[in-house]
C-alpha cells in the first residue's frame, strides 16, 4: 500500500456543478472562451464562422450546465454594450496522476489548468500493481475531500506513466523502472477503482499537453517538452495537435545512442545524462578523492544522490557543477537534434529531475540551440522550465482529461 503522504496542498475552493461533456460546437465555443475570455457572442461568431443563432444556442446550453458565466457588459465602438462571457473554472475539474517508481503525484486542476490541490506519496517501486491502484484511489478521495470538490464535477482521471504503452489495451508494455506493471491493465483497473473515466498516456506527452492547455506555449507553432524523471523522453505539440506516432509512443529520446560506431552502439542518452548516470559519476568522483560538498546517501539511492548533486551545483560546488553541466550538454545534444528535425520554436524542460537545477540545464540547452539551430535565420527557440516542473506529468495528465472532455478536437 502507498504510504508517506507529505500532506495535501489546497488552493481555491469550490465552484458550481458541472454538466455533461459538450457537443463539438459547444466544445469550440468553450475552448475559445477558456483561451480568449472575457469574450462576447459576436466575437465568438466571428472567430468560429458560425451563425449568431448557433452561437446563442451553444452559449445557452453551456450557461445552463454552469460551465460559462455572463460577466457584465462592455462598451463597444459603434454599437450597444456586449455581454461578456467567461469560463467558470471550477465547474469542471480533472485529476492527474504521475506514476513513478520513486514518487507518485496526484493533482486536481480546474478547467483553466490551474492546480487546485496536490499531494505526493511514495512511488510504486516493486509493489503489487493492484495494491498501488487501490492506494491511488484512496489518495484521490483524500484530495477531493480536502479541496471540497464533489465527484460530479470531476471529468475523469489522467494517468501519466513512463515506458512504452499499448494505448488500445491501456497497459504499459515496457518500462525499466516499473517492471511489475508490464502487461498490467492499469487503465481499466484504475477506472474501476475510482469510478470515473481514465485516460492513459506517456509522461512526456502528458507534460507537453499540460503546457499547451495552460497557455504556456501560446504563439508557438511547434513545441517540444523534454521530460526527465528516472528516464528521458519528449512530447511534441504541432499546431495544437500532439504528435503521437504510429503506436502512440513517439518521443523516447533517452533510448538514443550517442557516439555510435560500426563496432560499438555507444551509450544511450539516459546512460549519460539521466539522474542515475549523474549519481554514478558522483560516487566514482568521490571514491577517487575529488573534493566536494556533495553528501551522498549511505544506501546509494540514485534519486537521493542526484538531488544532492543538483543542490550542490546550484550552490556552486565545482564537482557538482561539472556533473550537472555534463548531463546538460548530453541533453542538449538531443534537444538540438529534436529542434532541427521538427523545426520547433519552443522547448520546455519538465520533470522532477529539473526541480532543483533546472535553470542550469536550461542555460546549456538555450546556448546550444542558439549556436546550432538550423533555421536560426528564420526564428528563435524559446527555452523555459515548465510551470509545475516537478509535477508536470501529473498536471498534463489531468489536462488530457479536460482536453477530451471540453475540447475533444485537439490532441
Amino acid at each position: 500500500m502507498l504510504s508517506g503522504m507529505d500532506g495535501v496542498e489546497v488552493g481555491q475552493g469550490a465552484g458550481r456543478r458541472g454538466g455533461r461533456a459538450p457537443s463539438t460546437t459547444r466544445s469550440r465555443v468553450l475552448d475559445l472562451v477558456r483561451t480568449r475570455g472575457p469574450i462576447s457572442r459576436v466575437e465568438l461568431a466571428e472567430l468560429t464562422g458560425l451563425t449568431q443563432a448557433a452561437i446563442s444556442h451553444a452559449v445557452r446550453a453551456l450557461l445552463d450546465q454552469g460551465l460559462l458565466r455572463e460577466n457584465g457588459a462592455r462598451e463597444w465602438t459603434g454599437g450597444k454594450p456586449r455581454v461578456m462571457l467567461t469560463l467558470d473554472p471550477l465547474a469542471r475539474c480533472a485529476v492527474g496522476v504521475q506514476l513513478g517508481a520513486d514518487w507518485l503525484v496526484v493533482v486536481l486542476i480546474d478547467a483553466r489548468g490551474a492546480v487546485v490541490a496536490r499531494t505526493r506519496v511514495r512511488g510504486a517501486r516493486e509493489e503489487d500493481p493492484d495494491a498501488v491502484v487501490i492506494g491511488i484511489a484512496g489518495e484521490i478521495d483524500v484530495l477531493l475531500r480536502a479541496a471540497g470538490i464533489g465527484r460530479d464535477r470531476v471529468a475523469g482521471v489522467g494517468l501519466a506513466v513512463p515506458g512504452t504503452l499499448d494505448l488500445d489495451a491501456g497497459a504499459i508494455t515496457v518500462s525499466r523502472s516499473l517492471h511489475r506493471w508490464q502487461g498490467f491493465p492499469v487503465r481499466a483497473a484504475l477506472a474501476e477503482a475510482v469510478g470515473v473515466p481514465v485516460v492513459l498516456d506517456n509522461d512526456a506527452t502528458a507534460a507537453a499537453v499540460g503546457e499547451y492547455w495552460a497557455g504556456r506555449t501560446a504563439g508557438s507553432v511547434a513545441h517540444c517538452t523534454l521530460y526527465m524523471g528516472a528516464g528521458i523522453g519528449a512530447g511534441v505539440v504541432v499546431g495544437g495537435t500532439v504528435h503521437r506516432g504510429a503506436s502512440g509512443n513517439a518521443g523516447p529520446l533517452g533510448r538514443m545512442h550517442l557516439h555510435r560506431s560500426a563496432h560499438d552502439p555507444g551509450p544511450t542518452l539516459e546512460e549519460l545524462a539521466a539522474p542515475h548516470a549523474v549519481a554514478r559519476r558522483a560516487r566514482e568522483a568521490v571514491a577517487a578523492g575529488r573534493a566536494t560538498t556533495v553528501r551522498l546517501s549511505p544506501d546509494g539511492d540514485p534519486i537521493t544522490d542526484f538531488g544532492a548533486v543538483a543542490t550542490a551545483a546550484v550552490q556552486g560546488d565545482p564537482l557538482a557543477l561539472e556533473l550537472v553541466e555534463d548531463s546538460a550538454e548530453y541533453l542538449a545534444d538531443a534537444a538540438v537534434t529534436a529542434a532541427n528535425l521538427l523545426d520547433v520554436d519552443s522547448v520546455v524542460l519538465a520533470g522532477p529531475a529539473f526541480s532543483t537545477a533546472g535553470s542550469l540545464y536550461a542555460q546549456v540547452v538555450e546556448r546550444r540551440l542558439r549556436a546550432e539551430l538550423h533555421a536560426a535565420d528564420r526564428h528563435g527557440v524559446r527555452v523555459a522550465l515548465a510551470a509545475h516542473v516537478a509535477d508536470a506529468a501529473a498536471v498534463g495528465a489531468a489536462a488530457l482529461v479536460l482536453q477530451e472532455d471540453l475540447a475533444p478536437r485537439r490532441g
